[in-house]
């Protein structure tokens, strides 16, 4: 039996072994043609994104720069590889659904469309190629709302003049290639005090979700409250200031103690207040403004901060005026080098928002009246006082009219020109007491300088030749005499009701010509 077997038996197991081998063979060929996924290559040509953006027509304002995009990329995809949406897309969604951290609160168009690409759950009905077209589109939106800010014809409208920053697509589609830019706070070139403005939001924003702040209940019968004074009102102050970190701990005290007045004047110091070492009814009014009210001026402000170019603050010496804070300031190698206080345009007369060189200083100046003021109070004055004009000092030629030189000139001793269409300029005053009040928006919109002696010596410090004897005499002289400055200044005149100072500080500021109200609705519409 055995002679006879042993043939089958090895015939046998030489052909199961034959055949399992050829089938791990089979089964290891077939592994590796898994393994081999065919890299994915769509096609994105200019048919194809001419159909995307008859479906999408709300993206139509990116259309031209996502086109060149895809030229650039050989007209596939840029978001997708044959593993599904790449890690960089995730990033991007991500950012997108975080813009209420930007002060936005803005929606994609096709938001739910959108969504149904990164929810597992959904099946989604868009083809790649419209994925990938949808992506586009929205790393221009993010870019265009947190980078760009509003159009320019929107801030235009707003009397925004200053130059707006230069926004560059072509820059924004290289930056796809390397996965980087607006998505990367630290390579994102945006005006510095953006990032301070975010901060203070997200602090104030987690203030509102404890609740804010109680309205101090102070009564209708208010008496202003001063140190040593005990009330149940200064508990409730003390309260309010604690939420804002102005005291460092709440004691429940209602006496009023040099603990609390310390704290109330680091307030009215944020607040543009001139501390007066008594609590008033306008004081408590300021502390029961909303923490939402607060969230919003942040937000207003942060708007615009985009539309402030970030090369401005690399300038080795500008000056720059915040109207609401009734400040001017010389900034030098990005520190404070001089800093005055300023009297602004009235609410009829408003101050322009727009920058200029400064070029010439001229001292003991001619005054030109304009020929607004010469119809609105100089003609009066002439028919009620025939001795007007030599009264104020002033020349009538032909209908023209000027003030001469001397300490009672309305521009005082000396004037800095910057030439611009607006005829806005820098001047001394001969109404010094102006610049005692909180609230100085009284010029008819050029700026008042506080101290323009100093603030010619500031300027002229590159001339050895103009030492501070020098422009004394010069601006006493009687006479006008003109100085060209060797090398110009830019002057920036913005417009900021929140400002984070060097010191870390959030500074709130009256809007005093109304100009956050319309920034804010344009800013919930969108």
């Amino acid at each position: 039996m055995k002679v006879w077997y042993s043939p089958i038996i090895a015939i046998v197991f030489f052909a199961v072994f034959s055949c399992n081998s050829k089938a791990d063979k089979k089964e290891e060929n077939s592994i590796k043609k898994v393994e081999k996924i065919p890299e994915l290559k769509l096609t994105i040509d200019s048919t194809r994104i001419a159909k995307f953006y008859e479906s999408y027509p709300k993206l139509e304002k990116f259309k031209a720069d996502v086109a060149a995009l895809y030229q650039k990329n050989k007209s596939t995809q840029l978001w997708q590889d044959n593993k599904g949406i790449v890690e960089f897309a995730n990033t991007l969604y991500n950012q997108y659904k975080n813009l209420d951290q930007e002060g936005l609160k803005t929606s994609y168009p096709y938001n739910e469309q959108l969504n149904s690409v990164f929810d597992n759950n959904v099946n989604t009905k868009l083809s790649k190629e419209d994925t990938d077209l949808l992506l586009s589109n929205l790393y221009y939106y993010y870019a265009d709302k947190v980078y760009a800010g509003f159009d320019e014809k929107t801030v235009v409208s707003l009397e925004w003049l200053l130059p707006r920053k230069k926004f560059n697509y072509q820059v924004l589609s290289d930056s796809i290639f390397k996965k980087s830019t607006i998505l990367d706070d630290k390579k994102r070139k945006m005006f510095s005090q953006y990032y301070k403005l975010r901060d203070a939001l997200k602090e104030y924003r987690e203030i509102e979700k404890n609740g804010g702040w109680k309205t101090i209940e102070a009564g209708e019968d208010y008496k202003s409250l001063k140190l040593g004074d005990s009330s149940a009102v200064i508990a409730q102050i003390r309260e309010r200031l604690f939420v804002t970190k102005d005291l460092k701990e709440d004691t429940k005290s209602p006496v009023c103690d040099t603990v609390l007045m310390k704290a109330l004047k680091n307030y009215e110091l944020r607040h543009g207040y001139v501390p007066k070492n008594t609590i008033l009814l306008e004081h408590i009014n300021d502390l029961n403004i909303p923490v939402s009210d607060r969230i919003k001026t942040i937000i207003a402000n942060m708007e615009r901060c985009r539309w402030i170019d970030p090369e401005l603050e690399k300038g080795q010496k500008y000056i720059e005026v915040n109207i609401p804070e009734f400040k001017l300031y010389i900034i030098e190698d990005r520190k404070i080098a001089f800093t005055s206080a300023v009297v602004v345009g009235r609410a009829l007369t408003k101050t322009v928002i727009f920058s200029g060189m400064m070029s010439n200083i001229v001292f003991s100046p001619y005054w030109n009246v304009p020929p607004s003021i010469i119809k609105s109070e100089i003609k009066p004055g002439m028919a009620r006082d025939k001795n007007y004009l030599q009264k104020k000092n002033l020349e009538w030629n032909n209908g023209a009219v000027r003030q001469l030189p001397g300490k009672n000139n309305s521009l005082g001793l000396v004037k800095f020109l910057f030439p611009n269409s607006s005829n806005i300029y820098l001047h001394d005053t001969p109404s010094k007491s102006l610049f005692e009040r909180e609230s100085r928006a009284f010029s008819h919109g050029c700026v008042r300088v506080a101290k323009p002696r100093e603030l010619a010596i500031e300027l002229l410090k590159p001339d050895p030749a103009w030492n501070p004897e020098r422009i004394d005499k010069a601006m006493h002289a009687g006479k006008e005499s003109w100085y060209t400055l060797k090398k110009k200044v830019p002057v920036y005149i913005g417009y900021f009701t929140a400002w984070v100072d060097r010191e870390g500080n959030l500074n709130f500021y009256k809007d005093i010509y109304g100009r956050d109200e319309s920034l804010i609705k344009l800013l919930t519409e969108e």
